[in-house]
Formats: C-alpha cells, sequence, structure tokens
C-alpha cells in the first residue's frame, strides 16, 4: 500500500490523503480503523472524513458504497489497482491525534489511512507534498521525502512530526540509542534531562536484559496551556505535557513519571502482549480482561523504577502509591464491577468517569494488582524473586518466540518463581468485587509500612461525605460517598449550593460550615433550575479519610532488609 499527504491549505486544518492499494477480488473490501492501539476504546476517526472517492489506475471513477461507519465495499471492476482520495479533518492536539496547522503537520497514521483487511503485514511507504519546508521527527527514516515501513502495523504505530521549533538530543545504553525530542519549548536544561532518563532508562533495560527494537524516540509536545497524555508505540512515545511555563519546574515530575511509563511500555504491550491483543485488529474492538498485565504493571512499575532508579525518594513513591490506594478507597466502583469486568468495559467508558460508582480503572486497580503480585512473589521466594523477574520471563519466553501471553501463562509464571499457588490470590484480586483493603495492609506490613488514615481536611468531604467542584463561583456536588449524611439526605450529583442556616455561600461553602461546625445545618441548594431546601444533622462519621504510607515506628532488621531490597535503597532508619 502507497500513500500520500498534502497540506495544501493548512488553515483550513484538512489533510489531502491518496492510497494506492493493489487488489485480489471482487468486491474489495476498504477499511478504516476503528481504534488505535494503547487506547482501548473505538476511536471514530472516519468522522473526520469528507469527499471519499475511489478510482482505477486509469484514473476512472468506481462506485463504492458503506457497509458500516468506518467501511466501504469498493466494486473494482476487474482493476488490480485502485486509487483512495480523501480528505482529513486534523484539528485535535493529544497523544494520540492527527494534527495540521501552517506551523506544524502532527500525524499519529493510525487516525487517518485506510487501508485493505488482510493487507496489514504488507510493505507500505508514505510521501509527502508539504505547504511548507520543515524538519521531520519521528522513528521511520525519511528519505526524498519518503517514509518506508515493513508493514501496515508499523507504518501507523510510527506517529512523526514535521516542525521547525524542536530540540533534540540523545543517549547511549546497551548498544542502543534513546532520542529526546521536545517540540514547542526552548532553554532545555540537557544535562539534567539526560542524565535522569538515562537512570530510569537503564535500570527498565538491565531487569529485562534486552530491548525489543534498536532505537528508540521520546517525542514530548509542549503546550502552552495545561495537557497530560501520553501514548506508547512500536519505538517511541509521544507525550503532550503543559503548561511550557512548568515544565521543568512543578511538571518535572510528570514527565518523569510519564516517560518512565510509556518506556516500560515497549517490553510490556509492544512486546509483550495479551492474546486478545495480538496481533491488533484495527477493525473491531479487541476485548480483554487483562488490562492488568498492560496498565497495571506498567502503572506500578513505571513509577516504581523511578524510586529504584535513584530519581525518586522512597518517600516520594510512597505519596504517589498513596494516591492509587486513595482512590481504590474512595471509588465505591469496586464493589460494583471487578477489575477483569473494567477492563472489557473500557471499550464502553473506560476513559471517562461514566456512571458513578459502576467501575474501577484498570491502571489504578491494576497497579493495586501489580503491587500484590510483586508482595505475594517476594513473600514467597524469601525475596529472592519479584515482578519484574516475571516480566524478564515473558518478555524471553513468549515475545522473544512469537507467542502471546494468557492468563492461564501469567499465572503459571507467577506460580513458578513464587513456589506457592498464585491462581486464588488471582482470581480474588482480578475477578471478584470488593476492597483490596486488608490485602493491601497485609502487603505493606510484610515490607515494614503500614497505612495510615487521617482526616480528611477538607469539611466538605470529611464532614458531608461530598466532593465538590467551584462553579461560577459556587460548590457543585461531582461525588457523594453511598451511606454518608449527604446521602441519606437526598442530595444529589449536580447540586449546587446556595445558603447554608440563612447565609449566602458561594466558593466560601468550607468557611461557613466550619463557622456552624457545632450547628445542624440548613442547605438552600439549587437542582435543575429549582430552588430546594434540605436539613442535616452534625455528622458522627468522617468521610474520604486520607491515605498515607508510612515505615513502622520499630522496624525489625528483617523487615528492614525487605524494604531495602524491594526499595533498591538503603534504609537506614525509616525511610529515605
Amino acid at each position: 500500500m502507497k500513500y500520500s499527504i498534502k497540506t495544501e491549505r493548512p488553515q483550513q486544518q484538512y489533510l489531502q490523503i491518496t492510497a494506492e492499494i493493489d487488489v485480489a477480488s471482487e468486491p474489495c473490501l476498504l477499511q478504516f480503523p476503528s481504534w488505535r492501539p494503547g487506547r482501548y476504546e473505538l476511536g471514530n476517526f472516519a468522522k473526520n472524513i469528507r469527499a471519499f472517492q475511489v478510482f482505477d489506475f486509469e484514473g476512472l471513477p468506481l462506485n463504492f458504497e458503506k457497509t458500516n461507519v468506518e467501511a466501504w465495499r469498493i466494486e473494482t471492476n476487474g482493476a488490480k489497482k485502485i486509487v483512495v482520495k480523501y480528505d482529513y479533518y486534523a484539528a485535535e492536539l493529544n497523544a494520540g491525534s492527527t494534527f495540521l496547522d501552517v506551523a506544524r503537520l502532527y500525524v499519529n497514521p493510525v487516525n487517518c489511512l485506510v487501508y485493505v483487511k488482510g493487507k496489514e503485514n504488507e510493505a507500505c511507504t508514505l510521501d509527502f507534498n508539504l505547504h511548507a519546508e520543515m524538519t521531520y521527527t519521528g522513528t521511520l527514516p525519511l528519505e526524498q521525502n519518503k517514509l518506508s515501513a515493513r508493514s501496515y502495523h508499523e507504518l501507523v504505530d510510527s506517529p512523526f512530526i514535521f516542525c521547525d521549533e524542536v530540540e533534540s538530543n540523545d543517549f547511549e545504553y546497551g548498544g542502543v540509542n534513546f532520542k529526546i525530542s521536545f517540540v514547542g519549548v526552548k532553554h532545555v536544561p540537557w544535562e539534567r534531562v539526560l542524565s535522569d532518563f538515562k537512570k530510569f532508562t537503564s535500570v527498565q533495560f538491565d531487569d529485562f536484559g534486552a530491548f525489543p527494537v534498536e532505537t528508540f524516540h521520546f517525542i514530548v509536545l509542549v503546550t502552552p496551556y495545561p495537557h497530560y497524555h501520553g501514548v506508547e508505540h512500536l519505538a517511541s512515545t509521544i507525550i503532550v505535557l503543559g503548561p511550557s511555563v512548568d515544565l521543568f519546574g512543578t511538571l518535572y515530575d510528570e514527565l518523569l513519571g510519564i516517560s518512565s511509563h510509556e518506556l516500560y511500555h515497549v517490553w510490556n504491550v509492544k512486546a509483550i502482549r495479551s492474546v486478545d491483543l495480538f496481533p491488533y485488529d484495527y477493525s473491531r474492538q479487541n476485548f480483554s480482561k487483562m488490562g492488568y498485565l498492560c496498565e497495571g504493571i506498567t502503572t506500578y512499575l513505571g513509577d516504581y523504577y523511578l524510586m529504584a532508579s535513584g530519581l525518586w525518594s522512597t518517600d516520594r513513591y510512597l505519596k504517589e502509591f498513596s494516591t492509587v490506594i486513595q482512590k481504590h478507597l474512595d471509588n465505591p466502583g469496586r464493589f460494583n464491577y471487578s477489575l477483569a469486568e473494567s477492563s472489557w468495559d473500557t471499550w464502553l467508558d473506560g476513559y471517562v468517569l461514566g456512571a458513578p460508582g459502576r467501575k474501577v480503572s484498570i491502571y489504578n486497580e491494576g497497579a493495586i494488582f501489580a503491587f500484590l503480585t510483586d508482595v505475594f512473589i517476594r513473600m514467597n521466594s524469601t525475596d529472592q524473586f519479584n515482578l519484574s523477574h516475571v516480566m524478564r520471563t515473558l518478555y524471553q519466553e513468549f515475545y522473544c518466540q512469537g507467542k502471546a501471553v494468557s492468563e492461564q501463562d501469567f499465572v503459571h509464571v507467577v506460580n513458578t518463581f513464587s513456589g506457592k499457588k498464585f491462581d486464588d490470590t488471582f482470581n480474588s484480586i482480578v475477578y471478584q468485587r470488593g476492597s483490596c483493603e486488608e490485602e493491601i495492609i497485609l502487603g505493606l506490613s510484610y515490607l515494614g509500612l503500614e497505612l495510615n488514615m487521617t482526616s480528611n481536611p477538607d469539611i466538605v468531604a470529611r464532614q458531608l461525605g461530598l466532593k465538590t467542584t467551584i462553579e461560577n463561583g459556587a460548590h457543585r456536588i461531582a461525588a457523594i460517598s453511598p451511606g454518608s449524611i449527604s446521602d441519606h439526605a437526598g442530595l444529589m450529583i449536580g447540586d449546587r449550593f446556595w445558603a447554608l442556616n440563612g447565609h449566602v455561600v458561594r466558593a466560601d461553602l468550607t468557611k461557613w460550615l466550619d463557622y456552624f461546625i457545632k450547628d445542624d445545618w440548613h442547605f438552600i441548594i439549587e437542582r435543575n433550575g429549582k430552588v430546594l431546601q434540605f436539613n442535616l444533622a452534625a455528622p458522627k462519621d468522617e468521610y474520604y479519610r486520607i491515605v498515607s504510607i508510612k515505615a513502622k515506628n520499630v522496624v525489625p532488621t528483617e523487615k528492614n532488609i525487605r524494604l531495602e531490597k524491594w526499595s533498591r535503597k538503603t534504609v537506614l532508619s525509616g525511610i529515605d
């Protein structure tokens, strides 16, 4: 398949795309990707197509009809090659999108390149006719204005940018060249960036013992406004992060965190892959119950390697992991949907808040699963082995042998390293609904750590059992703790507070609650254009307690050693 992209009027943000495809059947079925790897939901990319046309190689138009929202049946009239032309609207800028303006062309090819199903393993080329000369940044080599890929899979998993506002540098480790490019930011502190990226890269590399590709490219698009998004690819990652003024200040930890996460994906999901995603089928949903493998383990170990490499102190890591546990305990969805069920339903609502309390996150709950698996292995192997040994084995014995990983394979490898059956624990965490609080406490205790719960300093959360946002200067209810006094009183998500005990309240609700802390509360709220009144007695319980992880006051020598081995640090007294 041969493709070309033109950018005739970039201010309109439409790409002019041509595809030349050899065909061997009548009729020919053309497919537009339904989704993109790394985002397990339907992408609806075909909604950006206009002026779709098909010709034979002599320029004669061919008849076609849509068979679903992203597929067409082409009457080839005996033609051996067809030419498909269409415009693609490129006006969204995130780590998995395609975007065009006068200053840049940024393409994730899986968004915008039509294909014939069954030809995904055939070689492809992509050439360009751009409105201006710009610098190319990507992983596929550009030669004579053309990219060449060994397959459609490789082409669509190799995003690129044409833009002159780029600063790049590189480092080498294990015979692999790692390149870092920042798009849209100046004055990169390269000495610091290269040193830090090499630290987390080298620890991950050493744990696997090899790298799946010959080169790797961190491509960071920096926005002047707040943004946070990263996507993994075969030999690169696209990260969109902002605002630019904070990138090497308050956002630097975020840059390291997302970069470490996306690098780990090169081994885990781009190489190690569950049976449900092997090979990728872009024409339909690739349902999987194994989100804990691709995203959960990556979330846990992506952050863990920042600690193991020395970039984060143990205390800094534990603060990060505390937020993971906090989300688990604050989410009533854990009682309604299991990790496996939520993984399957990423295709339905996995990347939005969705119905309150319906599901859990494969990232968050998957990270807890990964931690508990790690501790299970350590505990039952007397700390000889850990989760990293499991992942290295999956890489060597499955990816390197051209095989995908099933749930049974994963459990078997854990059994091998732990020396104890993991099956029941696995089924409990992955398939049962409920809280993992007891398991988390036991896992932390094994490492000489404890889970502390303290009062929430936010009086709205603590006393009312509510999470709120400020909209138009007033508190709006965003979440309600089930069984709280607000829940029993009949308050609803979306309610806005107008008054408390005869006083108008706006963004200062917390101050008035504190002022009337010893009194009962009479609220006036607005709900869908109506004014309602609610009376709440002073609560006896506290809600949304704050989670933190601390070293136990007295750490026995054995547990001290366990914490050192886990954190890969020397723990002299408490947490470093």
